[in-house]
């Protein structure tokens, strides 16, 4: 009998960890791509406005350069991801050295 309430309860922390890492494998990604464009596109761009970089940096995530701690500019709508709210409901912003700031 208790093998039986074992195998259920079993498979559900297990199912529930696979599914958190998944989130968290994807959160990851976003940044890491985040970073990554930031460093290419900071070579030929000047990045102290803080622009959207992309508005699908990964499914569902956008890629924004902010200052820390925030500025005027980085509430201007020019320098904000169009697709955030709409198409992308998370979103990476790195500061103008490309340093990771928050993932939401």
């Amino acid at each position: 009998m208790k093998l039986f309430l074992v195998i259920p309860i079993a498979v559900i922390f297990i199912s529930g960890c696979i599914g958190q890492q998944s989130e968290t494998s994807a959160v990851q990604q976003a940044k890491t791509d985040c970073i990554d464009l930031c460093l290419q596109q900071n070579m030929s761009s000047d990045l102290s406005n803080g622009p959207c970089l992309s508005n699908a940096i990964a499914d569902g995530w956008v890629c924004d350069v902010a200052h820390s701690p925030r500025t005027a500019v980085d509430d201007r709508p020019e320098n904000q991801c169009s697709a955030f709210g709409k198409t992308a409901q998370h979103f990476v912003e790195v500061d103008t050295d490309c340093n990771f700031i928050r993932g939401v």
